[in-house]
């Protein structure tokens, strides 16, 4: 959120978070406790395709 400047938690989930998870880029470490205070994100291998892509373009 820090890094592309948004500050609403909730802005951040239904236009970032949530269409990067639907679209394969991203996934939780606990997909089964989704409102666990422990949970984070990694990024899939189409993730990282897609980041290598962009690095390539630049």
């Amino acid at each position: 959120m820090k890094i592309i400047g948004v500050k609403d938690r909730m802005y951040f989930m239904r236009s970032y978070l949530k269409p990067a998870i639907a679209a394969g880029f991203i996934e939780m470490t606990f997909p089964e406790r989704p409102r666990s205070k422990n949970q984070r994100y990694r990024l899939t291998e189409r993730g990282f395709d897609l980041l290598k892509t962009m690095k390539e373009s630049k």
